[in-house]
């Protein structure tokens, strides 16, 4: 009797710790391939001068989450706004400025609160070498110098017309663009003396242009807001993307492409 009970005894011991194991297995989180459950496709709606840095945090995002995919659309904040609020399908909405941001979620296209991440300061640019010696905005009205501005409905061309207000300085530019970069390309292309254009800009292409500081640019500096959208067909992708764009590694390149902390 002892015997028998014994293996008994062995069997449901053996037959317990096999339910055990398939309950822990049941019942533990299973990791995803991101190693964090973000995956799939982002799409993000950024200022044209965020170019660079969200190009390299998108890579090492990526990285970091093997599974997500992000496409990004560079362009004029507020025509960014226009085709957000128009219906284009996206994510998250990074903008160059509040009031550009405001008009998303005053349509009520934003989810939340929009979280200011970085701030942006205007500089001069210049050909390289500064051959007309532009050492300010009242330079802008010599005789023969050319200049480009960002339109006043896009963040950098308000912040233009306001540090140019603040210097009391009256021009007529001979082209006025729809983005930070459509103008820092007239510089480079010969077309113009110079641009009022992000600091963040004229180190991105230091190669090809000069950046002249000027101190009313102190007085219109920009703040970066940044939302994940009502309709984001991916927002915890999205909202994963706005924090680590907010982490110490997502900071790391931003500084380092010339934005300010907020």
């Amino acid at each position: 009797m002892r015997t028998r009970l014994a293996a008994l005894l062995a069997v449901a011991v053996v037959g317990l710790a096999g339910c055990g194991g398939d309950s822990e297995d049941a019942g533990a989180p299973q990791a995803s391939a991101s190693g964090s459950g973000v995956t799939g496709d982002v799409t993000v709606f950024a200022a044209a001068s965020l170019t660079e840095p969200f190009t390299q945090i998108g890579k090492d995002f990526e990285a970091a989450n093997p599974g997500t995919k992000l496409t990004f659309n560079f362009a004029g904040s507020s025509q960014l706004a226009t085709q957000i609020n128009e219906g284009a399908p996206a994510d998250l909405f990074a903008a160059a400025s509040p009031a550009t941001m405001k008009t998303v979620t005053d349509a009520g296209n934003g989810d939340g609160t929009p979280v200011t991440f970085v701030k942006n300061q205007l500089v001069i640019a210049v050909p390289k070498g500064n051959p007309n010696g532009v050492t300010g905005l009242a330079d802008f009205t010599k005789p023969g110098v050319k200049v480009a501005l960002c339109a006043e409905q896009v963040p950098c061309g308000a912040a233009a017309k306001k540090a140019l207000d603040a210097a009391g300085v009256k021009l007529t530019p001979v082209t006025l663009e729809q983005d930070v970069k459509a103008a820092l390309s007239k510089v480079k292309l010969g077309e113009v003396d110079a641009a009022l254009v992000y600091r963040t800009d004229a180190k991105a292409s230091a190669s090809d242009v000069d950046g002249v500081e000027f101190p009313e640019s102190a007085g219109a500096i920009n703040d970066y807001p940044m939302v994940v959208l009502k309709n984001a067909p991916n927002k915890t992708a999205a909202q994963a993307f706005a924090t680590y764009v907010q982490s110490d590694l997502g900071k790391a390149v931003l500084t380092a492409a010339g934005f300010q902390a907020p």
